[in-house]
């Protein structure tokens, strides 16, 4: 069966050819660079909990190499500080998990470097996508380049970026709003007074900070200061920007210090969704389905979502074949989940803008706005809190024998540690993206037992069987607890890593008609073919899909 042809080798598109390869898909991606990035010191990411986990999870080294994770959250207004959190780099070392934060070109030099060490995911450099045709068995592209050439996949993906060549292709809708917020940026090398700790200033007392200024940390004691501009009008030069870095130093610092300045810059951030994310064998993820990132929010946590999300569906599709549930479900979920994450940063920008009235929804509060700043930087609350797909068309009916757990069905499962059959003892997180369900029993005690004892005891025996007669392939773990969970509750866990749905015991029928409806029902292929070999022989060609021979 023909690759998946994924456009656009940013972040989000690299991530999803590693996800794709990971569950054995192979994927060409067309990359209209040259196959490498500007350095800029001041275009940096910040990777929350689980987008972090996952993109080290993909091979990606950088994260502990270039990355920081920051010691604490440090928000003042005027000259008073309003709140100070500690974050932990480890669970339970803090009330929440440290974002990483590193320059973009580092990243994206580490998602190529794991896509180099990776068979299943060849890059195509100089290759600017301009023709697209789909047909019921895969799509065609044409590229031009030095190589001008077709290529045949058998699903496409446009990553590519705010001006997607293959939204514009597919006639697909781009509305929104223009510049809702407008930074200027600054990357030096310096001494601040909380090393490590990440700085939100409201209202700074020095006459060129305007109404907010952040400082965020990186390794080897850069940092990234950003100061709010109005969304029109002011043009910011380079001297005024040298004079707003040395009055923003010298007010946390008492007088300016020594600095290296390495990088500057002015963006602009618009909000904008998609009409559609799916036509037909195409989908579009991350920036050319969405753009965000007002009061903190983070446009790539969101595109690395995407790429996670639509991963297990395809290889799904591409193994065993798929319902048109489960390929719908992407856009369902996923842009249920982003429409709501602008609704909430359009909701609070009059609030914390001063615009309005509902500013008095938090009357004069300045921990309230303190509060929903936080949210967006740290990645908590409506603005910043991992999604959750309550209302997925993938949710199985609720019934008397689904159990309450501390996790509610659809939202991302607590990363506890588990045991597989063979003993190995991991973190559950580490056990997501491989492409099958995990099935995950709460047994407490069964740390100190022997494996061989406890794999023959109890409910064990039954709920192997269980897993084995499931509809697609399960893997089976052993949780000596769960948050909210009685002895011997049954998980389903998606591949994604969200709750499928939590069972008082080992219901085997139950089990099935929820993984059944994780799946999508059914085994028919979206092209109503069968599944496999027999599929792959099925399907025709059409006659520009034969000149691509060369990809396989």
């Amino acid at each position: 069966m023909d690759p998946v042809i994924v456009v656009g080798a940013g972040p989000v598109g690299l991530v999803l050819s590693l996800a794709l390869a990971a569950q054995g898909v192979p994927s060409v991606v067309l990359d209209e660079g040259p196959g490498k990035d500007e350095q800029r010191s001041a275009r940096t990411v910040v990777l929350r909990e689980d987008t972090a986990a996952l993109v080290e999870r993909l091979g990606c080294a950088t994260l502990r190499d270039e990355g920081l994770r920051w010691s604490g959250w440090r928000s003042m207004r005027r000259k008073q500080l309003v709140r100070e959190l500690p974050l932990g780099e480890v669970p339970d070392t803090g009330p929440l998990l440290a974002p990483v934060h590193l320059p973009q070109h580092a990243l994206t030099r580490g998602l190529r470097a794991a896509v180099a060490a990776q068979s299943l995911v060849r890059m195509a450099p100089l290759s600017r996508i301009d023709t697209l045709e789909q047909d019921p068995s895969g799509v065609t592209v044409h590229t031009r380049g030095p190589d001008s050439t077709w290529w045949r996949g058998s699903y496409l993906v446009g990553c590519d970026g705010a001006r997607s060549t293959v939204r514009k292709l597919l006639d697909i809708r781009f509305p929104g709003r223009t510049a809702v917020e407008r930074h200027a940026v600054a990357a030096l090398r310096t001494e601040l007074p909380w090393p490590g700790e990440a700085v939100l200033h409201r209202a700074a007392p020095w006459r060129t900070a305007g109404p907010e200024v952040t400082a965020r940390p990186l390794p080897d004691g850069v940092w990234r200061l950003d100061w709010l501009l109005p969304p029109r009008g002011e043009l910011v030069t380079p001297d005024a920007l040298i004079i707003r870095v040395r009055d923003t130093l010298a007010g946390w610092c008492g007088e300016t210090p020594a600095y290296e300045l390495l990088d500057t810059g002015v963006y602009t951030l618009h909000h904008r969704l998609a009409r559609r994310w799916r036509s037909e064998r195409a989908f579009l993820a991350g920036d050319a389905a969405h753009l965000l990132g007002a009061l903190g929010t983070q446009g790539l946590d969101e595109g690395v979502r995407d790429a996670e999300n639509l991963a297990w569906k395809l290889a799904q599709s591409w193994h065993h074949g798929a319902s048109e549930l489960l390929l719908d479900s992407y856009q369902a979920e996923r842009r249920a989940a982003v429409a709501a994450r602008l609704r909430a940063a359009d909701q609070s920008l009059p609030i914390l803008r001063g615009g309005g009235g509902l500013r008095t929804l938090v009357p004069g509060s300045a921990r309230g706005h303190d509060t929903l700043l936080t949210d967006g930087h740290l990645g908590c609350g409506p603005l910043g809190a991992p999604p959750s797909y309550t209302h997925s068309p993938l949710a199985p009916p609720r019934t008397e024998a689904h159990a309450p757990v501390g996790t509610p069905p659809g939202a991302p499962v607590v990363d506890v540690r588990v045991t597989a059959p063979d003993g190995t003892s991991v973190r559950l997180r580490e056990r997501l993206g491989r492409g099958h369900l995990l099935v995950v029993l709460v047994a407490p005690g069964t740390g100190v037992w022997d494996r061989r004892h406890w794999l023959t005891a109890g409910v064990m025996p039954r709920l192997i069987d269980a897993v084995a007669a499931l509809p697609v392939k399960g893997e089976l773990l052993v949780a000596e607890n769960y948050p909210g969970a009685s002895a011997h509750t049954v998980l389903l866990v998606r591949p994604d890593g969200h709750l499928v749905a939590a069972f008082g015991g080992v219901l085997p029928a139950e089990l099935f008609a929820a993984a059944d409806a994780a799946r999508g029902g059914g085994i028919e292929t979206a092209d109503g073919g069968g599944t496999g070999a027999a599929r792959d022989e099925a399907r025709h060609r059409s006659p520009r899909s034969e000149r691509a021979a060369h990809v396989n």
